[in-house]
């Protein structure tokens, strides 16, 4: 895609979302190194973490679903039980769906604004006193930032303000409080290095060089459904590129996310003739022999429009006449870092949306024609 002058892409809707879709690779650096550097990460990790029973990841939508990717990662790392809550469960259910040892919620935010994020922090400081706080977000004067400067069983760690997406949907903001999240297991079992940060930003920088027009082409094509894969972390991933395709498309283009395996059983059935289906491919060649197994079956059955892969060594056989494959070239040092892979696959899966909402005469910025704000409007927070 050319590039045109500033004033045009906003004229056309898309200068902020293809501005921080672009700026994710210098932003990673910058917040690798502050997630390094901060001391709050440093005594969560080396002070309250020990002493804690498990870890629970939370937020609203796309947030959410930074959880799911980090959840594996933080458990290999820290060596107790993580999960990921949606904070709108946690702010209904926490009763039953809170584990009742103490531990270390974790809430990640972009705007640190919506109804929820707050309201489950500030129920469960008063329901549940014993669980310590870490909030992490990309907006200095939002609530979760703020609200709760005074009480020592919050901690609070603020992304750069570049970070803090101005278009409706999350970008930049996501693949950051994600690597932030990763600071937490640092000089541990699964921790992102400062070398394989920089091999992920070269290689999405490749990407967006060397792939930018296959992916506009693809965007291009006649499909309306599209069906997301990944394995382990790779599944929250999966969740939140097809929230990407269904927010920049206002819904014209459905969406589902599955695990490989998980897609035998039923989901496979909506693999259609006008599917567009994308898989990210673990680094890990034990859990890549399933989904590979899985790919060849949807070639076998003819099933599917076209495939956008994504991995590092996609064998030959997988690539038909109508398909994508994007190679990682180095990515992961070791077969358990998903990560780097990670935040690669979701910047394809944002670049693919972004070119899909353009076929579409959409606007990037603003997708949704109003039913959607960029921070969700104000509701009640009941008790109970």
């Amino acid at each position: 895609m050319q590039a045109r002058p500033l004033a045009k892409q906003r004229e056309l809707g898309y200068a902020d979302t293809l501005r921080e879709i672009l700026q994710q690779p210098a932003t990673w650096r910058d917040t690798a190194g502050m997630s390094r550097g901060v001391a709050a990460l440093q005594i969560i990790t080396r002070t309250l973490t020990p002493m804690l029973s498990q870890v629970v990841l939370t937020g609203s939508g796309s947030s959410m679903y930074i959880g799911e990717c980090l959840a594996p990662t933080l458990q290999l790392g820290l060596g107790v039980p993580v999960q990921a809550i949606a904070a709108g469960t946690l702010l209904t259910h926490w009763r039953s769906v809170l584990p009742q040892q103490p531990g270390l919620l974790i809430s990640l935010a972009r705007s640190g604004d919506s109804p929820e994020s707050a309201g489950v922090v500030s129920r469960l400081l008063v329901e549940a006193p014993a669980w310590r706080h870490l909030v992490i977000t990309c907006n200095a004067r939002g609530k979760l930032a703020t609200r709760y400067a005074d009480d020592p069983r919050v901690t609070v760690l603020v992304l750069d303000e570049r970070t803090n997406d101005r278009s409706l949907v999350m970008t930049s903001s996501f693949t950051n409080l994600l690597l932030a999240g990763t600071g937490l297991v640092q000089g541990r079992s699964g921790e992102v290095t400062p070398a394989a940060i920089e091999r992920a930003a070269t290689v999405v920088q490749r990407i967006f060089a060397q792939h930018a027009d296959a992916l506009e082409q693809l965007a291009g094509r006649d499909f309306s459904t599209a069906v997301y894969l990944g394995s382990g972390g790779a599944l929250g991933a999966a969740h939140e590129c097809a929230l990407k395709m269904l927010e920049m498309t206002g819904g014209q283009v459905l969406t589902m996310a599955e695990t490989f395996l998980g897609l035998r059983h039923g989901p496979m059935s909506g693999v259609h003739p006008t599917t567009l289906v994308y898989g990210l491919l673990s680094p890990d060649p034990a859990v890549r022999a399933f989904e590979v197994d899985l790919l060849r079956e949807l070639s076998r059955k003819r099933l599917g429009m076209a495939k956008l892969l994504i991995g590092e060594g996609i064998p030959a056989d997988l690539v038909g006449p109508d398909d994508v494959a994007i190679e990682l070239d180095g990515l992961a040092a070791q077969a358990h870092e998903e990560i780097p892979s990670l935040l690669a696959g979701i910047a394809v899966g944002q670049l693919l949306a972004f070119f899909r909402c353009l076929s579409q005469g959409g606007k990037p910025d603003t997708p949704s024609l109003g039913v959607l704000t960029r921070v969700v409007e104000d509701f009640a927070i009941h008790e109970g």
